[in-house]
C-alpha cells in the first residue's frame, strides 16, 4: 500500500482505486480514506449496484453513508440486467462530478473488469440500439439461457467462446453485439482500447490478504450476514419472482439460502456451501489480481 503521504499529495485529477477480493476489508479503507480525504466512494462491484440484497453484497451500511458521500450503490432494481457498458457511463460521470466539485473519486470493489475498463479501456463497441435488445431478451425468453447460448453459438462462433455458457449476462451482451452490429465480440475486444477518462491519474491500491486469513475473513463474514438477516432477505427477494438467469439471483448466498427456502436443503447445509462459494470466489479474484499488479 502507498505511503499516506503519498496518498494524501494527490493532484487535482487523482482518483484512487481501491480493489482486492472479497472480504479483503477494500470497503473500509475505501471509507477511510474518504473521511480523511474528503472523497466520493463510488462503486466497483457489479453485485452492489443491485437493489433488495445489501446485506448478501456487503453494500455499505446507512451508517457508512453519513460518514462519506457513495455513489452506484443499490441502484439498479433485482430485475435489471445491468453489465459494463452502463456501469461505466455512470463511472464516468460519478469520477468526472467528484473531481469538479474538489473531492478525490475512490473506486472500489472486487469486479476486475469493472475496474480494468475505468482505468484502462473499453473496447469501442458502439451502444447496441433498442431493437436489438428487444431481439435478445425475445431469444431469451422463448428458450431461456442455454438455448439462447445454443444461438450465439450458431451465429458467433468465436464470441460464444469467449463467454460461459452459464454466465447470463455475458451471453446476452455478445448476442445484442452480433444483431446490432454484425461484428463478433471477439473481433471488436481485437480493437484498441479507448480510455473515457484519458484526463484522470488513477492510483491503485491492492488489498491482498494470504489465501487462508481471506478464507477466514470470508467465514466471519456470512456469519455475520446471516445474524443480519441474509435469510430474511433472500425470502423477500423471491417473493418478487425474478427470473433465475439474472445477476441478482446468482450472487453468492441467494441461490444457496432460496434452496432451503424451498426445503432442497437445510440451513446448515445452505450456509455451508455459501461459505464454500464464497471462498472460491476470493480465490479466484485473489489470483486474478495479483497477476495484474
Amino acid at each position: 500500500m502507498p505511503e499516506i503521504a503519498e496518498i494524501e499529495n494527490l493532484r487535482s485529477n487523482s482518483a484512487l482505486v481501491v480493489q482486492g477480493p472479497t472480504a479483503s476489508g477494500k470497503s473500509g479503507l475505501a471509507l477511510e480514506l474518504a473521511e480523511r480525504l474528503g472523497g466520493v466512494v463510488i462503486n466497483a462491484d457489479a453485485m452492489q449496484v443491485y437493489q433488495g440484497i445489501p446485506i448478501i453484497t456487503a453494500a455499505p451500511s446507512a451508517q457508512d453513508k453519513q460518514r462519506a458521500k457513495h455513489e452506484l450503490y443499490e441502484i439498479f432494481p433485482p430485475h435489471k440486467n445491468g453489465n459494463v457498458a452502463e456501469w461505466l457511463d455512470l463511472a464516468v460521470e460519478a469520477v468526472r462530478l467528484a473531481l469538479r466539485d474538489g473531492h478525490v473519486p475512490i473506486i472500489t470493489g472486487g469486479t476486475g473488469f469493472y475496474i480494468e475498463s475505468l482505468v484502462k479501456g473499453i473496447s469501442p463497441i458502439p451502444p447496441t440500439k433498442e431493437e436489438s435488445k428487444q431481439k435478445t431478451e425475445e431469444i431469451f425468453c422463448r428458450g431461456g439461457l442455454q438455448a439462447a447460448y445454443a444461438y450465439l453459438q450458431e451465429i458467433d462462433e468465436a464470441g460464444a467462446g469467449m463467454v460461459r455458457q452459464n454466465d447470463t449476462t455475458r451471453v446476452r451482451r455478445a448476442l445484442e453485439i452480433k444483431l446490432d452490429t454484425g461484428k463478433s465480440i471477439a473481433e471488436w475486444f481485437k480493437l484498441p482500447l479507448i480510455k473515457r477518462l484519458p484526463e484522470v491519474e488513477f492510483r491503485t491500491i491492492s488489498l491482498l490478504p494470504e489465501l487462508k486469513e481471506l478464507e477466514a475473513r470470508c467465514a466471519r463474514r456470512f456469519d455475520l450476514m446471516m445474524e443480519q438477516g441474509a435469510l430474511s432477505e433472500v425470502r423477500e427477494l423471491l417473493k418478487l419472482k425474478p427470473d433465475a438467469n439474472l445477476p441478482v439471483m446468482k450472487a453468492i448466498g441467494v441461490p444457496e439460502l432460496a434452496a432451503y427456502l424451498r426445503g432442497d436443503t437445510s440451513l446448515e447445509e445452505a450456509v455451508e456451501q455459501a461459505k464454500l462459494h464464497t471462498r472460491q470466489y476470493a480465490k479466484r479474484q485473489l489470483t486474478w489480481f495479483r497477476n495484474r499488479r
